[in-house]
């Protein structure tokens, strides 16, 4: 235990973890809770607006995935050619936070032309989100990579915990700070803080971060989407790893689109108010620090692959309570596991990676991995919409129905996952 506390205050590690601590105020805040809530201000809020609303936020986060998932395995070739992962964490950021500031920015000016009906300081916010949410996952490909050079694999599990823990601690100081600077001002105030917070507690890594050591191949240059396909051909190489990230695929689905979805199914369905909905999210928090730093313990004990297995069952039971017809005080309870799952599978996944992920080619998985999650960011949200939408008439029952569809695709991830164990086991 000394040597692990050691390990994660060593200025390293901890600026390292920091970055964790800084982007999930940029998620927090802006992904989940203040652009939704400043579109539907924009846009109006009776019942057709609403929809309006969402799909507008939805298209911007579709178009970020779609790029991000076309461009998230050449970063990882490059990651592996030239072993530079820092430079571009510092990029990327600086690109989040200036978008991020000028979205502020932006509605403070009194803008009053409009292009197709709608004001255009709201169309220029709609474009910096999108880049602000590309440029902010692309970061994370890079982030995620740098790891490996921070320790031995055996401690990676207990960093890769840290690093969520104090994630999701900055989740509960962007939203409790901001919130309490805004107070009940418009939304939009609410995007410069958020960036100034955002800019301030990356500083250690640009400072201390470190791409570490790693001999890198210069036999060869990056060669575009060959290479690509050289890294799909490759997983299909490693069992282990190729099951991995089809079961990461639909874990995630699942998960991602759960907590995507959590405030309007909170609010419609299950019948929260909007404050009472922050209480929750908050709640959800809390427990996403207890749920990384168990698991980061958990893994390192039974090993990642047998811990992912838990946090599955974990999240399944969260579905189905969160699709049956209870009181509401069992939301609390759906919201406490969610937020176990949450922190901890983040924590297990990208340590299953470095695992898993042969030492020349990791940067290749960790782009896989990266677009494994995405392509579920993109499907699970339309498949929940599209059975919502098909039994819009029977009411609150079709987002229940919907719950239940992510609940299929985590018991399939979790049936598929003990492959993964027995193919570890053989090795």
């Amino acid at each position: 235990m000394k040597r692990d506390i050691r390990l994660l205050l060593s200025v390293p590690v901890l600026s390292w973890a920091l970055y964790d601590f800084s982007n999930t105020i940029f998620s927090a805040n802006i992904i989940t809770l203040f652009f939704p809530q400043f579109v539907t201000e924009q846009l109006g809020t009776n019942p057709v607006q609403e929809q309006i609303a969402s799909t507008w936020i939805a298209y911007s986060a579709s178009i970020a995935a779609f790029f991000l998932i076309l461009l998230s395995p050449l970063y990882g070739v490059y990651i592996d050619r030239t072993n530079k992962k820092k430079k571009w964490v510092i990029i990327f950021t600086l690109i989040v936070f200036a978008c991020t500031y000028l979205m502020g920015y932006i509605n403070s000016m009194d803008l009053k032309q409009s292009v197709f009906g709608l004001p255009v300081a709201f169309l220029i916010t709609i474009l910096l989100f999108t880049i602000a949410k590309f440029t902010y996952n692309s970061s994370l490909v890079f982030y995620d990579a740098m790891m490996s050079s921070l320790a031995q694999k055996e401690d990676h599990s207990v960093i890769s915990g840290f690093g969520v823990a104090l994630g999701y601690l900055g989740t509960l100081v962007g939203v409790l700070s901001v919130t309490s600077l805004v107070g009940k001002g418009p939304t939009a105030e609410t995007f410069i803080p958020t960036a100034i917070l955002f800019l301030v507690f990356s500083l250690p890594i640009f400072i201390f971060g470190k791409d570490g050591n790693r001999e890198v191949k210069r036999e060869k240059s990056i060669g575009g989407y060959r290479e690509v396909w050289e890294t799909f051909k490759l997983a299909r190489k490693e069992p282990a790893i190729y099951v991995f990230l089809i079961v990461y695929f639909f874990l995630n689905d699942a998960l991602a689109t759960a907590i995507s979805m959590m405030q309007p199914y909170a609010t419609t369905v299950v019948g929260f108010s909007n404050s009472q909905f922050i209480s929750i999210f908050m709640i959800a928090t809390v427990f996403s620090v207890i749920g990384a730093f168990i698991f980061g313990y958990i893994a390192k004990h039974i090993g990642s692959a047998r811990a992912l297995q838990w946090v599955a069952l974990v999240l399944m039971i969260a579905l189905v309570l969160a699709s049956l017809p209870l009181a509401k005080e069992w939301f609390y309870l759906c919201a406490i596991l969610f937020g176990i799952a949450m922190g901890s599978i983040w924590v297990i996944s990208r340590t299953l990676i470095i695992e898993l992920s042969p030492a020349e080619h990791e940067g290749q998985f960790f782009g896989l991995f990266s677009m494994s999650g995405k392509l579920s960011a993109v499907m699970g949200p339309f498949i929940y919409g599209t059975i919502t939408w098909l039994l819009s008439d029977y009411g609150a029952t079709a987002s229940r129905v919907a719950i239940l569809s992510l609940f299929i695709m985590a018991l399939g991830a979790f049936i598929l996952h003990f492959k993964v164990i027995r193919l570890l086991a053989k090795e």
